[in-house]
């Protein structure tokens, strides 16, 4: 593993047992998230981008879930870990944001205790220091009335309150490693902008590595170093973010982008990608996985088994499908 390197996935797969046949959720996927970087990997709902996140933090259930290939940490394959050799890291070294707070937080602990619980597990701080940290944390995240807060439960805060509280748990241990599963889902413009300006801010403190996973294409320019795009299960293409923005090559890449609205077109009318992410069940394994939604575009044009290729240096896109990709109306 290069020297800049936290974590490095190879040929992950993450199989869900459906009654009694399993199905690839996430198909041979290789990553690598560096130190002090934001790598963001978007997608559609469905797409295999959360339980990309959760096969990282080791919380898949091993009695309906089958994993295979390596996650590599510290030189360590994750997924060869005991569960007590996985719950020294998880929370101590790798943190996570979870999407939806209120059924992440315990709804029986005050949100004192529960900062409080990593640093019982992970450091050897005293209970005076613990309580100042759990102070610390909450300032850092923006909760003025900090002692305030730390006493009540989860259903007693905002949206962006447990949002905060969220983060502050994931930080408390200072990790190396951050995965931030749709952190501003469901809060408002304001409240997102904090939130992303936070994130941001805390990274230059502690230079974790961050993996943001979001739908929101306006994040990513904001917030990420490089890009990582999936579907159905895949990574279809990966590039910086300037790049990505500058220069997308896949189909479904140029899809999302030309989805978002702009200001500077002259139609009404929304760009909607045709079809929908197909079910684990109904997904077609053969070929390219995006052809039936683009299917104007000839068959011969893509790929058989179709691969990931270095278009240009760090630019990587799969099937070959976008060197003749255009849009149904141009």
């Amino acid at each position: 593993m290069e020297n800049n390197t936290l974590v490095e996935i190879k040929n992950l797969d993450v199989n869900f047992r459906i009654n009694d046949d399993y199905y690839k959720a996430v198909d041979n996927v290789n990553l690598k998230l560096k130190k002090n970087e934001i790598l963001a990997i978007v997608g559609e709902s469905g797409c295999g981008k959360s339980t990309l996140a959760t096969s990282i933090m080791g919380l898949h259930n091993p009695l309906n879930t089958k994993l295979s290939g390596e996650i590599i940490y510290k030189n360590k394959n994750l997924l060869e870990l005991s569960e007590e050799e996985y719950n020294e890291i998880r929370g101590g070294e790798i943190g996570m944001i979870f999407q939806d707070p209120l059924s992440a937080l315990n709804p029986l602990m005050r949100i004192e205790a529960q900062i409080e619980e990593g640093l019982i597990y992970h450091t050897k701080l005293n209970q005076n220091e613990r309580k100042n940290r759990v102070y610390e944390l909450l300032q850092q995240v923006g909760i003025q009335n900090y002692k305030r807060i730390a006493r009540q439960f989860p259903h007693e805060l905002s949206g962006g309150m447990r949002q905060r509280v969220m983060i502050a748990l994931a930080l408390a241990c200072k990790p190396n490693v951050i995965i931030a599963d749709e952190p501003t889902t469901a809060l408002d413009v304001t409240i997102q902008a904090q939130i992303l300006d936070l994130l941001k801010s805390i990274q230059d403190e502690i230079h974790a590595g961050i993996i943001l996973i979001t739908h929101d294409l306006g994040v990513v320019a904001e917030m990420a170093d490089r890009v990582a795009v999936m579907y159905a299960g895949e990574i279809v293409e990966i590039a910086s973010v300037n790049e990505l923005f500058e220069n997308p090559k896949h189909p479904y890449t140029r899809s999302l982008l030309k989805s978002i609205p702009q200001m500077d077109t002259e139609t009404d009318e929304l760009y909607t990608i045709k079809g929908t992410v197909p079910s684990l069940k109904n997904l077609d394994r053969n070929g390219c996985r995006f052809s039936n939604r683009i299917p104007w575009i000839d068959k011969k044009e893509h790929e058989n088994n179709p691969q990931l290729h270095e278009i240009e240096k760090e630019h990587f896109v799969r099937c070959t499908c976008w060197k003749n990709f255009h849009f149904l109306e141009e």
